[in-house]
């Protein structure tokens, strides 16, 4: 049975060049979208920019340009990580010039304000511009964002209010329950905890002053402007033509059995309690599954634009190849807990792993195949012995250990469900040494072909299973594989490497 999933990750600030933190996202999102594909689901996965920030203003007037000029030129490079990180969403959405967008929010906010949940009033709060938005002086570790590590600014002025305090009890029953799931756990856990310590209703809108002009303008009161999360927020039903109640949102939000959003620990507090409220109000279905990873860091520090520690994965994977960054992000980071990333460490997994263990053994049974047998691989003419045994077993249940991995957000667990082959097919070869059996069976020992015949037969299909079950992750190097076990006329291709070894100069450069 066809299963569906509607697939989102969030959408970036464009007030600098796309990193290697949200490349993460990106990568995480894609893998598990083409896993579900290769299954049989019917997958759409968005992606896309947030425009409407106050941080692009403020950006743009620190590069002497016009908000328009940085945001088009930023937005642009993040549509444009597709190519080099090989991947596959369906949509991209841009909040400041989609035309889905702005009559998408206006309806969401005109739903919430015929519920009742939508109010003016004077107010007076502490506001990180970094993290666009507000924090009690409790939130606050010597007076500074938790997440910048910068003073807060003092606002004072009448916004639109959100009735969140309203959701309290709903928002504690739908998490709690699993309802609305939350992996891992201790996210989930730290979710229950803020909403059970009470909901503050919440200001969603900015003056049209302080906003500088830039955004979508409240509703009948253009002296405001939405705030810049429900904007952003509401991409995951604009970009399915919510305005109009079209085809798209039917199908992929209320009639989608999977509605799953990827996410950052930072914006847990808005993706797991802000988001699901106001949909509640707006009488829209929930999202089911929130999956949120943690960070990346560069000499412990959290990758960041604003701090200085960004890291540029397309130059990343101009020196190093796309299959060495996305395994890097797939196989090193964490499910939970933050991952810090050293050039040395991802040429250390690609060499470790892609050239000399993946990349050897297919190198290997391609050139045994040419060798032993004309380049013709057995096609069950011989018999497995005993001692194929645990591959086998390693081929049969990847598939099922890499979906539940994936279903339970852990990557970790799926790559090492797939590297299994690669260990369980060289350590087969060490075993049974199919040199020694072209030996005997060249002194004239039947029973040598046969078991050469068998072994060959296990090696190139446990290849092809290889190539099919690593192709979610590194859908690049899945291809090659294939194609270096796909006989033509009868024949093998000639065997090629797959992952030249990086070696690094001094200075650590490749």
């Amino acid at each position: 049975m066809t299963r569906r999933c509607y697939l989102t990750t969030t959408i970036p600030y464009v007030n600098a060049r796309p990193h290697l933190g949200f490349a993460l996202e990106l990568v995480q999102a894609d893998a598990l979208a083409r896993h579900r594909r290769q299954r049989g689901d019917e997958v759409r996965l968005l992606s896309g920019t947030d425009d409407n920030s106050l941080k692009n203003v403020l950006a743009a007037e620190a590069e002497g340009l016009p908000t328009r000029e940085l945001v088009d030129r930023n937005a642009a490079a993040f549509e444009a990580l597709r190519q080099p990180l090989a991947l596959s969403f369906d949509d991209f959405i841009r909040t400041s010039r989609d035309p889905r967008h702005r009559p998408g929010v206006e309806r969401l906010w005109r739903a919430c304000a015929a519920a009742g949940d939508l109010y003016r009033r004077h107010y007076q709060g502490l506001y990180c511009v970094g993290c666009e938005q507000f924090y009690a002086e409790a939130e606050l570790p010597a007076g500074r964002c938790p997440e910048h590590g910068t003073p807060p600014q003092l606002v004072v002025e009448e916004n639109w209010f959100f009735r969140l305090s309203r959701y309290q009890d709903q928002l504690l029953d739908l998490v709690g329950s699993g309802r609305l799931r939350i992996e891992p756990e201790a996210r989930r856990n730290e979710v229950l905890g803020f909403i059970a310590a009470g909901l503050s209703d919440f200001s969603v809108s900015r003056s049209h002053t302080r906003a500088r002009g830039w955004g979508i303008p409240v509703p009948e009161d253009p002296d405001q402007v939405i705030y810049v999360w429900w904007d952003a927020l509401g991409n995951y039903l604009t970009a399915l033509d919510y305005a109009d109640r079209g085809p798209d949102y039917r199908h992929w939000w209320v009639d989608s059995p999977r509605r799953i959003h990827l996410l950052g620990k930072g914006v847990l507090r808005f993706h797991a309690v802000y988001w699901p409220a106001i949909l509640l109000s707006a009488g829209e279905p929930l999202p089911t599954d929130l999956l949120v990873h943690d960070y990346l860091t560069v000499d412990g520090k959290k990758i960041s634009k604003s701090a200085g520690t960004a890291v540029d994965p397309v130059e990343l994977v101009a020196r190093f190849g796309t299959d060495p960054v996305r395994w890097w992000l797939l196989r090193e980071v964490p499910r939970v807990g933050d991952a810090d990333f050293t050039v040395d460490r991802l040429v250390a997994r690609t060499n470790g792993d892609l050239a000399d263990r993946l990349g050897n053994l297919v190198n290997r049974v391609v050139n045994l195949v040419h060798r032993y047998r004309d380049g013709r691989p057995p096609t069950g003419t011989g018999r497995p012995d005993a001692d194929a045994y645990r591959l086998a077993t390693a081929c049969e249940r990847a598939p099922g250990l890499v979906a539940a991995a994936l279903d339970n957000f852990d990557f970790r667990a799926a790559t090492a469900a797939v590297w299994s082959i690669v260990e369980e097919a060289n350590r087969y070869v060490e075993l049974v040494r199919p040199w020694q059996l072209f030996r005997a069976e060249r002194d004239g020992d039947p029973h040598a072909t046969v078991r050469l015949d068998g072994t060959l037969d296990v090696l190139v299909r446990a290849c092809r299973t290889l190539a099919e079950q690593i192709g979610p992750f590194l859908p690049d190097a899945g291809d090659r594989i294939a194609a270096q076990c796909a006989p033509s006329a009868g024949r093998l291709p000639a065997p090629r490497p797959l992952f030249p070894k990086i070696v690094t100069g001094t200075d650590g450069r490749g």
